[in-house]
Formats: C-alpha cells, structure tokens, sequence
C-alpha cells in the first residue's frame, strides 16, 4: 500500500474510532454505566459540565456521573450530532451537537435539551479517549428535572 493511501486509510479510521466514541458516551450515559463512561476519557482526562460539574481522572468522573445522574437511569436518551472533527497525529479537537429526549408525566417522548460538546482527543495506544471535554447547555430543559 503507498503511503498516501495508507495516510486516508488510518485517517477513516480514526474519525471512525472518534465517532463511535461520541455515541458510546451517550450510550454509556443513557445505561448508567459510569465506569464504562469514565473509560471513555484517557487517564487525566478531565469533563467540565457547567452547573453539573466537573471532574478529572477516571475515578473523579465516574463518581460526578454517579451522584449526578444516578437517579435518572433510563429517563434520558442522548442523540449525538453534526460531529465536526480535526485531526492532527495523535491528538484532534472536535464539536459535537446533542440533544436529550425525555419520557414526559404524559408517557412521550419530549426534547428536554440541546447543547454542544467542545473537546480534546488523544490517541494511546491505538485507541482515542477525550482527554477535555467541555459541555454547554443552548437551549435548556424547560421539563421539571424528574
């Protein structure tokens, strides 16, 4: 293989990887598995939330998911969209909408929020982690927090 398609090969792979990880973060999250989440994030890496909080480590992350969201397990469905992705070696930065759906009093399904994701990846050992990952709300809730 030459160089140059071995380069767009390993690129495609590593958008894939990233993509792949912005949708186990939501799965993770929508499960309520917060040691799985905080795996997502290399070993330093750090995830500020705003008003929800923020937290750096492994252990730090999966205790703030777990305080936080703990209690609303299987309430939220997280749609992860428009990734916006720029590589460079070993490290990318990327933007990432999301949206969360809700089961409503009335059983239904609502959009409680929308925000977006500002991050920092690293590549180890073949695999990508956030290594920063800053969260902000743009349209909050405007359902009572169940």
């Amino acid at each position: 293989m030459s160089e140059e398609l071995e380069a767009r090969v390993t690129r495609l792979e590593d958008l894939l990887a990233i993509h792949q990880l912005f949708i186990d973060y939501g799965e993770h999250l929508d499960s309520g598995d917060f040691e799985a989440y905080s795996q997502l994030f290399a070993e330093d890496g750090e995830v500020l939330l705003g008003a929800m909080g923020r937290a750096k480590g492994r252990a730090e992350i999966q205790a703030l998911m777990s305080a936080t969201l703990g209690d609303k397990v299987g309430s939220t469905y997280h749609i992860v969209s428009s990734p916006r992705v720029a590589l460079d070696g070993a490290r990318a930065t990327s933007t990432v909408m999301w949206s969360v759906a809700v089961v409503a009093d009335d059983g239904l399904a609502r959009l409680s929020m929308v925000g977006h994701h500002i991050d920092e990846l690293v590549k180890v050992d073949g695999r990508w982690y956030f290594q920063r990952r800053k969260g902000t709300v743009n349209l909050p809730s405007l359902l009572p927090r169940p």
